[in-house]
């Protein structure tokens, strides 16, 4: 009944939504068009400012009981040097708050307003009666501490820097903290998404999307230069993200001081005058006026308005929602378009720089490699963040058997900074050695995981691992570990590419995902993930400065669909694992024994177990009775899953593969399925086993049969083949021989690391010589 009454209250406004929204656009439309026949850009102000001072504004309103409590903290904090001041501009109060300041604090500037002009309007006058050039605005319900100033003022050595914000406390500890002054925003669905960030890693200075109106130091005559304020936005609400937004546009910067400290009586002013329901609507009608001044780029514009009115629907029917339009706000917005039109001309104008790159800029890593990198050399000894979505210790599978060899190796020539996802709790122990090594280590294990979605566009794989909060983790450590290479690992962390400029991006293409899905196509879905892979990965991997595969057959299969790639994509350099760490075991082998290695949690190891066990196992037994199968890896299936009799023995996991690949007479590879190169080859060479496999299995490491181990991919012509090396153990040694020589010389960790480390300082090179221009303007 509620729904229902909702709704019929909204269809007025919800009827009329189309035809306003298609007049907003058509009208910016043409004064886009305009500006580009008419329009003329405004050049940047230049001008030293004195960073030894600052004027702390005040905007009150009605709050003389705020003032008493918390303006003395602002007046002891500012008392430290004479050319200080603080400054209160009263907005029309009713309350007595301007005689009670000239009374109480006859030191502090007032300003009374005869009427009220809002915080923006309040602000704006007191920035323009501000003596000094840095200006610090503060609500009248925020308590700072003593020492607030001083960090706020090192932000400004920077001449780029517009703005500082201070990290921002609850009075009340219960509450949950909302705003911290850690701000990032993001473009989605059609509409800005603003959060604020808890990060105590966080420790000194590091951009944000905006300062908080009520808590950030700002560049008095950029500000005003910004217009101030914009009273669009009247009576409260984004008016702090809008100059923000602008301040970066401009091609200046915005940083948050956790050094510097305050407290905030959340609502202390508007939630005692405005009903939630009021702040709620101009907070949504704000979002749309945001948009319409400050997107220029089409590309975002025309979603906007089909998300606003599909927004307006939903809300209509469903209920008001956060960040989703609805139709109250949307004709509020409509009746505001001409000033926005004039507001989006003037944008128009201060714009130094695009949208895309607007809102790269205040996100970490694109700090660094715009603001950072750029003026640094190639160094020696690069500083490489390295990424893993799977845990690495202990190496039980392959990829982590090639992550742990190239790190153990990575480290002698680099400063290694490693983001690792863990599944579990104990996980963390067991990387407690070979986090030692590193110079940071971050062990992840709270990623909320998305489940698969029928009409996602992402592939589940890489789906799984879409995670803001990954996402700023990475930033972060770009950012404050100073990285000069990334080196994210597995298709499913492509996602968190960004084509630096000065950055180098490599990604492990461990298998690539989209042969890997296509080997194994069974039904309409499968061919849907098969299309879903193949666009995110071709589309990936053009970020990539270097993209290592692990054989020279998946390097050409790549080049086939990316031709223009081939000077990135090199092979030879991380498929490895540590040979010294395998003993060579030529005899001595138990007789009559078959070794399937492998994870079950691996859907090519399932199948291939599946094949072996019923397709090609019959025929081992009915030339050799006495031949036995053993089963190591970890989630193996039921034993009933298996045929009867004594003939197969499931061990599960094992905590050191080494044993049963120096126990056993012969190891079978029948995988029939996925790509890349099969960690338990390499390791079964390494340790004198003899192999067969199938053609597929050994992909990338043996081409002629019986070079380095036995192929077939026919049930009858493989269970052969395993007769005939545990008939005949001295061909089979001989054959192992050649393998464990093959992996010595080609495929051990140590000289491959030496060959990645070069791939880095040459792209490193390349990159940081290469002039990059100013991103031109949409």
């Amino acid at each position: 009944m509620a729904r229902s009454a909702h709704l019929l209250r909204s269809l007025p406004l919800l009827l009329v939504c189309p035809v306003l929204l298609v007049i907003a656009a058509v009208a910016m439309a043409a004064s886009d068009v305009l500006w580009m026949l008419f329009g003329r850009s405004r050049r940047p102000d230049c001008q030293k400012r004195n960073t030894g001072s600052a004027s702390v504004v005040i905007p009150n309103w009605n709050g003389r009981d705020l003032l008493e409590r918390y303006l003395p903290s602002v007046i002891e904090a500012m008392a430290g040097n004479p050319d200080n001041e603080v400054i209160v501009v009263d907005n029309g109060s009713a309350d007595g708050s301007a005689e009670f300041v000239r009374q109480r604090f006859p030191q502090v500037h007032l300003i009374a307003l005869e009427t009220n002009l809002g915080f923006g309007g309040g602000s704006t006058a007191g920035f323009r009666a501000a003596k000094n050039d840095i200006v610090v605005l503060l609500n009248s319900d925020m308590r700072v501490a003593p020492d607030f100033l001083a960090p706020l003022l090192q932000g400004f050595q920077d001449d780029r820097v517009f703005a500082v914000a201070c990290q921002i406390f609850f009075s009340d500890p219960d509450n949950r903290r909302e705003e911290t002054g850690l701000s990032e925003a993001h473009w989605r669905e059609g509409t800005l998404r603003v959060r604020h960030r808890i990060d105590s890693a966080v420790t000194g200075l590091y951009p944000c999307f905006y300062g908080g109106g009520g808590s950030t130091a700002f560049d008095r005559r950029r500000f005003l230069e910004l217009g101030g304020f914009d009273p669009l936005l009247r009576p409260f609400y984004l008016e702090d993200t809008d100059i923000g937004y602008l301040a970066w546009k401009r091609g200046w910067t915005v940083l948050y001081q956790p050094l510097s400290r305050v407290w905030h009586e959340h609502r202390g002013t508007i939630g005692k005058h405005f009903t939630r329901a009021y702040i709620e609507s101009v907070y949504q009608k704000n979002f749309a006026l945001f948009t319409w001044k400050n997107i220029h780029s089409w590309n975002k514009l025309v979603p906007h308005f089909l998300f606003a009115l599909a927004g307006a629907v939903a809300s209509s029917i469903s209920g008001d929602a956060p960040h989703r339009a609805n139709a109250a706000g949307l004709c509020r917005a409509f009746l505001q378009l001409p000033g926005a039109l004039a507001s989006r001309w003037r944008a128009r104008s201060l714009a130094s720089i695009d949208d895309d790159e607007a809102f790269r800029r205040p996100l970490g890593g694109y700090y660094r490699d715009r603001f950072q990198a750029a003026s640094e050399p190639a160094p020696e000894r690069p500083r490489v963040l390295f990424a893993s979505p799977y845990p690495i210790c202990p190496p039980v599978h392959g990829g982590a058997v090639f992550m742990h060899a190239t790190l153990e190796a990575l480290v002698e020539h680099c400063d290694v900074h490693l983001i690792c996802l863990l599944e579990a709790p104990d996980q963390r122990h067991a990387h407690e050695g070979l986090a030692r090594l590193f110079s940071s280590a971050e062990f992840v294990l709270d990623i909320e995981r998305r489940p698969h979605g029928a009409g996602s566009i992402l592939p589940h794989a890489v789906r799984e691992y879409a995670s803001d909060d990954l996402a700023w983790l990475i930033h972060r450590q770009i950012l404050t570990q100073r990285i000069d290479v990334v080196q994210l690992e597995y298709t499913p962390f492509a996602q968190y590419a960004h084509g630096f400029h000065h950055i180098v991006e490599a990604l492990f293409e461990h298998d690539v995902y989209f042969q890997s899905v296509g080997r194994g196509i069974a039904g309409p879905l499968a061919v849907l993930e098969y299309l879903r892979a193949l666009r995110f990965e071709l589309r990936a991997l053009d970020r990539f400065d270097r993209i290592q595969a692990c054989t020279r057959e998946n390097r050409d299969y790549i080049l086939q669909f990316r031709p223009r790639l081939e000077a990135r994509v090199q092979d030879g350099q991380r498929a490895a694992i540590e040979t010294s760490r395998y003993p060579y075991q030529a005899a001595g082998r138990e007789p009559a024994t078959m070794l399937f290695l492998g994870s079950f949690r691996h859907l090519p190891n399932r199948d291939a177990l599946d094949w072996f066990v019923h397709r090609v196992l019959p025929h081992v037994l009915k030339r050799k009775p006495e031949a036995r199968l053993v089963i190591v890896g970890s989630e193996p299936p039921p034993r009933h899953a298996f045929p009867p009799g004594s003939t197969i023995e499931l061990r599960g996991f094992v905590e050191d593969v080494r044993e049963p690949l120096s126990r056993y007479a012969v190891f079978v590879c029948p995988i029939l399925s996925g790509s890349g190169v099969r960690v338990k080859l390499l390791e079964a060479f390494a340790s004198g086993i003899p192999v067969v496999s199938t053609r597929i299995g050994a992909e990338g490491l043996a081409r002629d049969d019986g070079q380095f181990c036995a192929l077939a991919d026919d049930p009858v012509e493989f269970a052969a083949k395993v007769v005939q090396l545990l008939d005949a153990p001295e061909r089979a040694a001989a054959m192992a021989a050649r393998a464990r020589n093959e992996v010595l010389q080609n495929w051990d960790a140590t000289a491959l690391t030496r060959r990645l480390v070069g791939s880095y300082r040459e792209a490193l090179a390349g990159k940081r010589r290469a002039k990059i221009s100013e991103p031109a303007l949409v």
